[in-house]
C-alpha cells in the first residue's frame, strides 16, 4: 500500500488579488518580528482567525479543524486542512503547506516542520484551547511559551492607510444597507423580510465595490419592539406594527474587515416618553463624539458619559460600553479588547486608529418608553479630532418611516 503523507503543498492556480497589497502583508510581519525579536521568539504559532487573516490575508473557515500561521525570523506559512484544497494558498500572500487527516495530528506535525522542536514559541492565550496548548507543548517541545496576545492587539489597534481606506468603504456599504432598511420598513412586514432587503443591498455594493473579493459572512441585525432590548438580538419574524421602536443594525464584511451602522427608528411614529429618551440617547451620543480625540483615554470619555446620563437618571439603563476598534473582528472572532470606551480600559487614543461611539439605553418592557436605543457611528481619529466616516442621519426627523 502507498505511504500516505503527514503533509504537502498543492499551489493549485496562481495567488489570487488579495485585499491589500503584499507589501501591507510584508509590513505587518515586519512588525511583527520587531516585536518576535524584543521578546526573544523565534517561531510565533498563530491559531486565530483574527489573526490569520491580519498577518497573511487568509479567513479561514474552521469546521472544527485546526489552522495555523507560523512566523520565524525567514518565513511565513499558513497551515491549512487539506478540504481546502488550493483556496488557502491562493489566499496567502506567503507560502503554505496543507496536512492530511490520515493520522491524528498532522496539524502540529506540520507545524513542527516550520518550527523545528525547542524553539521560544509565540502564541495567543486567548485562543489557544487547553488541549491544544498540551499539543503544541508535546510536539514542538519548546524552550519557552511567549505569549503574543496583548503586543498582537496593540499592533491591529493602529491602522494603516490602506486599512483605514477599507474601513471607510465599510462604512458606506453599511450606509447603502441602512437606505435599504428605511425603505424596506412598513407595518406588517417582518423583522427577516426587512433585514433581507439590507444584506442584499449591502452584497451587491460590497460586489460592485471589491470585484475581486470573496463575498461571505456580512448580516443585519434588524430588531423591532421587545426584540431591540439588546444588542445582538436574532433576526425573527415579528411582523412590524405602527408605533413600534426598531434598532437597525447593518453588518459588512469585507475581506474579514467588520464595519456596522446602528439607529434608533420608529414605525410610523413616536410617543412623547420613547421621543424623550431617544432624543438624550442622541444627545449623549453626539457627546460622545466630540470627546473622542488624540491624548483622551477610553476610560475618561467613558466617565464622561456616564456623568451626562447620570444627570439625566438615565445611567441605570445603560447595559454596555460606549464603542470599540474595527479592522479585523467579527461576531464569531476577534476583538480588540485594549480599544473599548469602558472603565476598565486605559488606552489612550491616538490618531490612526478607528473606533465607535455607540451609546444604548434599554428600557424593560410596560415602563413608559420601553425598548432599546442605540446610535452607532465610526470614527478615525486624526491629528487633533476625528472623522466621522458614517453618513447615513440618526435622530427622530429621519428615523420615524413607514
Amino acid at each position: 500500500m502507498t505511504a500516505r503523507p503527514e503533509m504537502y503543498r498543492f499551489h493549485n492556480g496562481e495567488k489570487a488579488p488579495l485585499q491589500f497589497s503584499v507589501a501591507e502583508y510584508e509590513a505587518r510581519i515586519a512588525g511583527l518580528r520587531q516585536t518576535m525579536a524584543t521578546l526573544g521568539v523565534s517561531a510565533a504559532v498563530f491559531t486565530s482567525m483574527h489573526n490569520i487573516s491580519y498577518y497573511s490575508g487568509f479567513t479561514y473557515c474552521a469546521f472544527g479543524r485546526p489552522y495555523a500561521l507560523v512566523v520565524t525570523a525567514d518565513t511565513a506559512v499558513t497551515i491549512s486542512a487539506g478540504i481546502d484544497a488550493g483556496q488557502p494558498w491562493r489566499r496567502s500572500f506567503c507560502d503554505n503547506i496543507t496536512y492530511t487527516d490520515w493520522q491524528r495530528d498532522n496539524f502540529w506535525r506540520a507545524i513542527c516542520s516550520v518550527t523545528g522542536e525547542g524553539a521560544t514559541v509565540g502564541f495567543e492565550s486567548d485562543h489557544l484551547t487547553l488541549l491544544q496548548r498540551d499539543k503544541l507543548v508535546a510536539f514542538l517541545k519548546p524552550s519557552q511559551l511567549v505569549d503574543l496576545f496583548e503586543a498582537t492587539m496593540q499592533q491591529r489597534m493602529r491602522k494603516s492607510a490602506a486599512e483605514i481606506e477599507l474601513i471607510r468603504a465599510g462604512a458606506a456599504v453599511a450606509d447603502v444597507g441602512g437606505y435599504a432598511i428605511r425603505d424596506a420598513v412598513k407595518e406588517g412586514v417582518r423583522e427577516i423580510d426587512v433585514a433581507m432587503a439590507g444584506r442584499d443591498a449591502m452584497e451587491l455594493e460590497i460586489a460592485k465595490r471589491f470585484p475581486d473579493a470573496e463575498y461571505r459572512d456580512t448580516w443585519v441585525w434588524f430588531q423591532s419592539g421587545i426584540n431591540t432590548d439588546g444588542a445582538h438580538n436574532p433576526v425573527t419574524g415579528r411582523q412590524l406594527q405602527r408605533g413600534d421602536i426598531l434598532s437597525l443594525n447593518t453588518f459588512p464584511m469585507i475581506s474579514a474587515y467588520y464595519t456596522a451602522l446602528e439607529r434608533t427608528m420608529f414605525v410610523g411614529e413616536v410617543d412623547a416618553d420613547s421621543l424623550e429618551i431617544w432624543q438624550a440617547n442622541v444627545a449623549a451620543h453626539e457627546y460622545g463624539m466630540s470627546l473622542l480625540k488624540p491624548g483622551a483615554s477610553c476610560a475618561e470619555v467613558t466617565e464622561k458619559i456616564n456623568a451626562f446620563f447620570e444627570e439625566r437618571d438615565l445611567l441605570k439603563h445603560r447595559t454596555f460600553g460606549y464603542g470599540h476598534s474595527f479592522g479585523v473582528l467579527s461576531h464569531y472572532y476577534g476583538r480588540e479588547a485594549g480599544l473599548e470606551l469602558r472603565e476598565d480600559i486605559d488606552t489612550v487614543l491616538e490618531p490612526g486608529m478607528v473606533i465607535s461611539m455607540e451609546p444604548m439605553l434599554t428600557i424593560a418592557e410596560g415602563a413608559p418608553g420601553a425598548g432599546g436605543y442605540r446610535e452607532h457611528d465610526i470614527l478615525v481619529i486624526t491629528d487633533d479630532s476625528n472623522e466621522n466616516i458614517t453618513k447615513y442621519p440618526y435622530g427622530p426627523d429621519f428615523n420615524v418611516v413607514g
